[in-house]
């Protein structure tokens, strides 16, 4: 599996330090996306629809994305799908050269865009057990959230200063060259895991054929996740968290800037808050591995990220409540590598590893269903109720999704 006893390691650090710079360049972009919207429109129901756009392509393509990841070298995928989101970039820097950026263009864009991080996700999460020894995938998961928070935090704070100096174009090509970056970064670790390839013939099969195989295999990988009657559990309990928590966050800028009435500046104070909660609480998992039952670290999290969430609700309109707010999101930050870290780290241990592509498609994708699901529900809602009325309701569910999820004898015992 690896060609030397710390090999692993370089391979990881190289492909970890292109997916920082690619993280870094496409939250400047994200949040420059965002803030157009929110500045242009002023409106929950656009930002849940543009939400909805990001997140719509993973429900449609995860399902059989994953499938293609464990038929191709990991490498391909990786490289295939930063060059593809690269590209699309590259057509709304152009757009946007050309006068004012029209928001239906930046919903295309982020529809497209998330095509390629359907293929990318699932290829991501399946290198760190097909590389690395198994007795370090939790710690590990922890160190990938830091990768992607630190990303994210820097991009959070760098969009701040580049959006109203330069707007969204510098943004874009930025992004490009992260992008590019990675795409180095990969090539460069010289992977050479993944890619049990099609089955003997299939290539002189039809399209017909060829399609009704790929469904075979998808399926395959339902019933090998449906095996684990744990981990199943704990996909539908994060069905139900993905249903609530999806709306949050796309209500986190509106939060910001209408509710506390403040600027760009404190929207950005929110996500990057929100990010340094994230590599805290990626560095404790990483130095602790979270409790030794991990499906415990996941509704601790959960009831955590619950009761930040209410409180975050009940913050009144003045600076003191913003403050709150910030101390909260902070909280939430802190739980999310707790949710996220131990379940991944967990199918990842117990999956095949010629079934891990299709599985962590699969996972993703029935979590991408959940999220235009709620946020569906919050654009039809969200406007008329406010967002800090939202905020409560969903602490308030989060909290008791905690406490049915520890209900489950399937999921109190996991690890067995």
């Amino acid at each position: 599996m690896t060609d030397g006893k710390d090999s692993w390691k370089l391979k990881l650090a190289c492909v970890w330090g292109g997916e920082l710079v690619s993280v870094l360049t496409s939250s400047i972009l994200q949040m420059g996306f965002v803030w157009h919207i929110t500045l242009t429109t002023n409106s929950a129901s656009m930002l849940s629809l543009a939400s909805l756009a990001g997140f719509l392509p993973l429900a449609l393509f995860g399902t059989f994305a994953g499938t293609v990841v464990d038929r191709l070298p990991l490498r391909v995928t990786l490289v295939g799908a930063d060059l593809f989101i690269a590209a699309v970039s590259a057509v709304v820097a152009v757009v946007s050269l050309t006068g004012t950026l029209p928001v239906w263009v930046v919903m295309v864009a982020l529809f497209v865009r998330a095509v390629g991080s359907a293929f990318h996700t699932p290829a991501f999460q399946a290198l760190t057990p097909l590389v690395a020894p198994a007795e370090h995938l939790t710690r590990l998961a922890g160190v990938t959230q830091a990768v992607q928070s630190g990303g994210y935090i820097l991009g959070t704070a760098i969009a701040a200063v580049i959006y109203p100096l330069w707007g969204l174009t510098a943004m874009i090509a930025l992004d490009v060259a992260g992008a590019l970056f990675a795409t180095v970064a990969v090539l460069a670790a010289r992977l050479d895991v993944g890619g049990s390839g099609a089955q003997a013939g299939e290539k002189n099969l039809g399209l017909v054929a060829q399609a009704r195989a790929l469904a075979g295999e998808t399926a395959d990988g339902y019933r090998v996740l449906r095996g684990y009657r744990g981990l199943f559990a704990l996909l539908w309990c994060g069905f139900v968290f993905t249903l609530v928590f999806s709306p949050i966050s796309a209500l986190f800028p509106l939060m910001t800037l209408d509710h506390f009435g403040g600027t760009t500046g404190d929207a950005a104070t929110a996500e990057i808050v929100f990010s340094v909660g994230m590599i805290a609480g990626s560095a404790l998992l990483t130095a602790t591995g979270g409790f030794k039952n991990r499906a415990l670290t996941v509704c601790f999290a959960t009831a955590l990220y619950g009761f930040a969430t209410l409180v975050a609700g009940c913050a009144g309109p003045s600076a003191g409540g913003m403050q709150l707010f910030f101390v909260m999101s902070f909280l939430m930050g802190l739980s999310s590598p707790f949710y996220s870290g131990p379940q991944t780290a967990l199918m990842q241990e117990k999956v095949p590893p010629e079934y891990l592509g299709r599985v962590f498609g699969l996972y993703g994708a029935i979590m991408s269903w959940a999220m235009p699901l709620g946020l569906a529900f919050s654009s039809l809602f969200a406007d008329a109720v406010g967002a800090p009325a939202w905020f409560f309701g969903a602490g308030i569910a989060m909290v008791l999704l905690a406490c049915v999820t520890w209900a489950i004898p399937a999921i109190r015992n996991v690890e067995r």
